[in-house]
């Protein structure tokens, strides 16, 4: 199972997770969010509510397939944004984007 797609349903599972723009800004204010990921085609005034919050902080962000993939991935409708809140699940999902650790990932994209 390589595919980070299906580790978000896991993770989902596990309560590991905040789905939807205004999930992930409170898992961000409250410091709980150890990685964020947006889809694909996210409208630049959902990434913007979420990025707001990113500038300064270190979390890190990558872009993952489309807003029904994320969605369908976590068990619910078409999201923009996904926050995930443990710490073993974000190392693991990193891994399988292919992000190595330390490396700075910005604006939604993993350089």
């Amino acid at each position: 199972m390589r595919d980070p797609l299906a580790l978000l349903g896991l993770a989902r599972r596990a309560g590991a997770l905040a789905y939807g723009t205004g999930s992930t800004r409170r898992a961000l204010k409250e410091g709980r969010a150890r990685l964020i990921l947006f889809a694909q085609d996210a409208s630049d005034t959902q990434r913007e509510k979420v990025m707001k919050l990113l500038r300064h902080g270190t979390t890190p962000r990558a872009t993952l397939g489309t807003r029904e993939a994320l969605g369908s991935a976590v068990g619910s409708a078409p999201v923009s944004a996904v926050a995930v809140t443990d710490r073993g699940f974000a190392k693991e999902l990193l891994a399988r984007l292919g992000v190595k650790p330390g490396k700075p990932v910005q604006n939604g994209m993993r350089r």
